[in-house]
């Protein structure tokens, strides 16, 4: 959990009144071209009411999705998502507040000139303070100090988490425990009795922050250190012991009175980010389906069937989201045979025609999984689906190898941008296969999947060696 301080609420209130600048520079731009004629629009609407309701429209918006580029772990991409979400619901709601004060507004140029010149320039403006805050804290101003009790692995962490990125603005003062490590990179202040002798003779602007890591048979001693922060203007800061065996990522979510701890959070366990991202795969494949996919048909199937004997399609059973199995569709790239669902493929595969081999290399082959995507077995990004025989091998092989199921397979993924792909002659390939697979089901994001998408068609023009 972050505090804010008074200085980082104005941080804030600045972001906003920029956002406001940056919105009525484009409105003023949007009545500019109105004036020559080129924007139609109502003719009875007035400028100040337009003006004066808009603002208002998004400061409700900003306040529901506040800038968070001032925190001091952020990443940019998380920046241009807020950004993106709130003009996304700032057009939604001032097209119905224009309706309501019956200024028609909203005819194709206004939304182009108005929310997308509006998203660009809140992007441009939020990147630009991001890196101004960054430089900021650089210099030693709007600084975070902090003290620690306790010195295992879990505050290492801590402390190169908050160290090693300098636009973060903290500083960390020193650690108590009840002797000095030698290994540890901070200076030693004393033993755990003596931090709150040290806190009490310390003055300073904001309030100090103590992160604890004391293990709880030391309850006696934290509940002293968490009375006298909280009669003091400390921040008590708890950091758990349970990072010493699992160190990933964890939720705390409270059931009734109980805190619990989730070991992993899955952004797409969200309702609304499945909806999100099904929305995108049906439009996705569904455009591509209806447009590009019958003319690559009727050129794949007609040089698959006068090369070789056999189907166009080649289907095969997969397993897909919590280990459901489905049959995933290729355009055919081997000779009919009897090893197809057993034997991986390889580089010198004597079983690929040569239209095949130009299928696998170019990924065309992998073309009719939209088919799968529209139909809601697959997803265009997400980990790639095994076959039933090597998700049987693997499971025993690789420790969270199931892991991956926990979302729907893709036709592309974060692995095969990364250049996990082709064959895995040894067991490590395929390990470090899985861990990128993992990474994406704990860090989804609509933008990572662009990310891939873009990723893959760069890929797939550049061409790539383990295509095969």
């Amino acid at each position: 959990m972050e505090f804010e301080t008074q200085k980082m609420r104005l941080i804030r209130w600045v972001i906003v009144a920029s956002d406001l600048i940056v919105l009525n520079a484009v409105l003023s731009f949007f009545f500019y071209i109105y004036d020559f004629g080129l924007v139609p629009v109502a003719a009875d609407f007035h400028k100040h009411l337009v003006y004066f309701t808009l603002n208002v429209v998004y400061l409700f918006c900003i306040s529901n999705n506040y800038p968070i580029l001032y925190k001091r772990k952020v990443r940019s991409e998380q920046v241009v998502a807020r950004v993106f979400v709130t003009v996304a619901w700032f057009s939604l709601l001032s097209f119905l507040a224009m309706s309501y004060i019956g200024a028609s507004l909203y005819p194709w140029q206004w939304a182009l000139t108005v929310d997308v010149v509006l998203l660009f320039g809140l992007w441009v403006t939020r990147l630009t303070m991001r890196q101004i805050i960054g430089r900021y804290r650089r210099m030693g101003r709007n600084l975070r100090k902090v003290v620690f009790v306790g010195s295992g692995i879990n505050m290492l962490d801590l402390y190169n988490e908050m160290m090693g990125d300098p636009s973060t603005g903290y500083r960390v003062l020193g650690y108590f425990d009840d002797a000095e490590r030698e290994s540890f990179p901070l200076p030693y202040l004393g033993k755990v009795d003596q931090a709150i002798p040290y806190l009490h003779q310390c003055s300073f602007d904001n309030p100090m922050r103590l992160y604890c890591c004391l293990p709880s048979a030391r309850a006696k001693e934290i509940v002293k250190l968490i009375n006298y922060c909280e009669n003091n203007l400390v921040r008590f800061v708890s950091v758990p012991n349970v990072r010493n065996y699992l160190r990933r990522p964890m939720r705390m979510r409270l059931l009734g009175d109980v805190p619990v701890l989730y070991i992993r959070e899955e952004p797409l366990r969200k309702p609304i980010n499945r909806w999100c991202k099904r929305v995108f795969d049906i439009l996705f494949s569904g455009l591509f389906l209806c447009t590009l996919f019958p003319f690559i048909y009727i050129i794949v199937g007609t040089i698959t069937k006068i090369t070789s004997p056999g189907p166009v399609f080649f289907r095969q059973k997969r397993h897909g989201l919590n280990g459901k199995e489905f049959y995933c569709y290729k355009f055919r790239s081997m000779k009919v045979n009897a090893q197809s669902d057993t034997l991986q493929a390889t580089k010198d595969d004597p079983r690929k025609t040569k239209f095949g081999n130009f299928l696998r290399r170019s990924s065309i082959d992998e073309l009719p999984q939209f088919i799968n995507v529209f139909l809601g077995d697959m997803s265009v990004v997400g980990p790639r689906p095994h076959m039933l025989r090597h998700t049987e091998e693997y499971s025993e092989l690789i420790n969270k190898y199931m892991v991956r199921h926990f979302v729907q397979p893709g036709i592309t993924g974060w692995a095969q941008v990364n250049g996990c792909r082709g064959e895995t002659k040894e067991l490590a390939q395929m390990e470090e296969r899985i861990r990128k697979d993992i990474w994406y089901v704990e860090n989804w994001s609509f933008w990572l999947d662009l990310r891939i998408i873009y990723k893959t068609i760069r890929n797939a023009i550049r061409g790539e060696a383990n295509a095969y």
